[in-house]
């Protein structure tokens, strides 16, 4: 896939010890969600801690374009005055999403329940991603589809149901895209629509729909799965929201705080929701110093202070059950395991194939080009951890933030500068990246 018109490439290096408090971005989750329900609802929506980079941004823009007032009145902190449910207006120009899987996916959801035609589009990355199985329930609650690609793929016309039906949905995979999206579709239609998982996903739209003022309730289903249930035609009411800070985000500069000898690093109010926390819970059995402070909560959300600090890490195997709890952490966790004594197993990897790039093939060519020993088995990824890394490899990151955050983290402590070929699509989830680890002593040039 290529790279933006103008690639900023980056060089990392091995540095000193990291040090520092940080709070790392707002949780993009819950800046989607807070963002998509305040324009669901009566009344005004304050958000703070609100995500500024590109995908949620675009997100406020389309809910602009949907009717909604969404104005910036600090930094980090948004207003919203909402239109109630069902109550989008028709948007005069397509709605753009950019890099934003999460955003149109949550958004489709949304606009399937309202009597409205809205054209889907993003760029190159999200035009190659699939949609159909998100549409699919939906056209089954009255939805339809026009003016589309190939294989489900944007851009395309989404035609809301005038009269929604609710559903008894079975997910065919563990995602929150897709739950979200029946719910949310689910607001405008009478009684009650039903969600089941066989694996539990993350649970932020169900907690943000009760904060809300949604009747929904969640209840267990076999032994990892959930049945969620949302009664139809709410009205919904503004709400304050503080975004935590986002544990995908803290991901980053965790690894980099445990594989930089002598760092130690206190990182605020991080989410530490169950079903986000799959990769804190692996780093802890690779042997990871990670201590939790300051427990707190908001709007159904957990938070903690985290202390880091530079650790031994040796090679564990990864349940494929843990995938929903931290499917956009496996990249950074392959860094780590590269730098443990022993070999890391990540079972059940599917769900990587289909992000803003193949990420299990394009992790493997991360860690392969800069000396690690690595293997994709099926849906599994192996790799061969010996304490360090040779490093002195140009990664590609196929338009990918994620790929690019990785790969410069594993150049703090190579024995070699990383290099990656763009850094431009980093300021889709982490704007700040880049300056925040070069406070806290990240050596990039």
């Amino acid at each position: 896939m290529a790279q933006s018109d103008t690639p900023t490439p980056l060089e990392s290096r091995t540095c000193g010890p990291l040090a520092g408090t940080v709070r790392v971005p707002g949780d993009k989750s819950i800046s989607h969600r807070a963002l998509i329900l305040g324009a669901l609802s009566v009344g005004e929506t304050r958000i703070s801690g609100l995500l500024e980079g590109e995908d949620v941004l675009n997100t406020a823009k389309s809910m602009r374009a949907l009717g909604a007032r969404v104005e910036r009145t600090a930094p980090f902190t948004w207003s919203v005055a909402g239109v109630g449910v069902g109550g989008f207006a028709q948007p005069a120009a397509p709605l753009d999403f950019g890099n934003s899987g999460t955003g149109c996916r949550l958004v489709m959801g949304a606009v399937a329940g309202c009597p409205i035609a809205a054209i889907f589009d993003g760029d190159a990355s999200l035009r190659s991603r699939p949609m159909r199985r998100i549409l699919d329930p939906l056209e089954l609650m009255g939805a339809r589809t026009s003016d589309i690609r190939e294989g489900g793929r944007l851009p395309l016309t989404l035609h809301g149901a005038r009269y929604p039906v609710p559903i008894v949905y079975k997910t065919p995979v563990a995602s929150a895209q897709i739950k979200s999206a029946v719910l949310l579709a689910g607001l405008s239609a009478p009684g009650i629509t039903t969600v089941i998982e066989q694996e539990a996903s993350r649970d932020h739209t169900e907690l943000m729909l009760k904060h809300f003022g949604a009747e929904i309730s969640s209840e267990k289903e076999g032994s990892h799965g959930r049945r969620i249930s949302l009664h139809g035609e709410p009205e919904l009411h503004g709400a304050n929201v503080v975004v935590p800070a986002d544990p995908s985000s803290a991901s980053f500069p965790i690894v980099a705080a445990l594989i930089v000898e002598g760092s130690d690093v206190v990182f605020s109010d991080v989410m530490t929701n169950p079903l986000r926390t799959g990769l804190f819970t692996t780093l802890r059995e690779m042997g990871a110093s990670i201590e939790e402070s300051d427990v707190r909560g908001d709007a159904g959300e957990p938070m903690a202070q985290l202390r880091v600090r530079a650790s031994k890490l040796k090679g564990v195997e990864v349940p494929p059950e843990r995938a929903p709890s931290m499917i956009d952490e496996y990249l950074v966790l392959a860094v780590a395991a590269a730098f443990a004594e022993g070999t890391t197993i990540m079972r059940g990897l599917q769900e990587l194939r289909v992000k803003e790039s193949d990420r299990l093939e394009a992790t493997a060519d991360m860690l392969r080009v800069n000396g690690v020993k690595v293997e994709v088995s099926g849906d599994d990824l192996i790799v061969e951890g010996r304490g360090h890394v040779p490093g002195g490899g140009l990664v590609a990151t196929h338009m990918d933030h994620r790929i690019a955050m990785s790969a410069l983290v594993m150049g703090c402590a190579s024995d070699r500068p990383v290099k990656i070929d763009d850094t431009g699509f980093i300021a889709t989830s982490f704007p700040d990246f880049i300056p925040m680890m070069r406070a806290l002593g990240a050596d990039f040039a």
